[in-house]
């Protein structure tokens, strides 16, 4: 027998803090298992009860993330936390409707006033492109406010 929590308390441990995919909870858990059928049998028991969502997980990522980042940002972070990618594409509709409103949000915060130079014309471009906005969403932002100041 194996010393510390089992594999069930270690989940739900980890699922007190946070939400977590199945990915994500399999990598954590894998040092812990005796074998691969034990962790996946744990999963499957969570998941079935309703402790461990994808759904939530995605619910909890897009809520957190949307305030900052782009939805390709977001999108890639799914991705990496292993979702499914009808998930995935079920939340982009709801990203895509915010995603203009936070990228002005963002650059506003970052620099509030138009560039003045090539340079940092560039320099904008790559914060908002770094932060997961589309080129569409960051020349909207850019080109706005160099409308507005005419």
């Amino acid at each position: 027998m194996s010393s510390g929590p089992s594999l069930k308390i270690r989940a739900l441990d980890c699922l007190a803090r946070r939400e977590h995919s199945r990915l994500e909870l399999e990598k954590k858990l894998a040092p812990y298992a005796r074998t691969h059928d034990e962790l996946s049998s744990v999963l499957d028991s969570l998941e079935q009860i309703g402790l461990l969502s994808a759904e939530r997980m995605v619910e909890q990522v897009v809520h957190v993330r949307r305030s900052k980042f782009g939805s390709r940002r977001i999108v890639h972070e799914l991705q990496q936390k292993g979702i499914d990618e009808d998930l995935i594409a079920a939340a982009l509709p709801g990203l895509k409707e915010t995603e203009l409103k936070t990228a002005r949000a963002v650059w506003q915060k970052k620099f509030g006033t138009a560039p003045a130079s090539a340079k940092e014309r560039a320099k904008q471009i790559r914060f908002l492109m770094g932060r997961g906005f589309s080129t569409e969403i960051i020349m909207q932002v850019l080109y706005a406010w160099d409308e507005e100041c005419d």
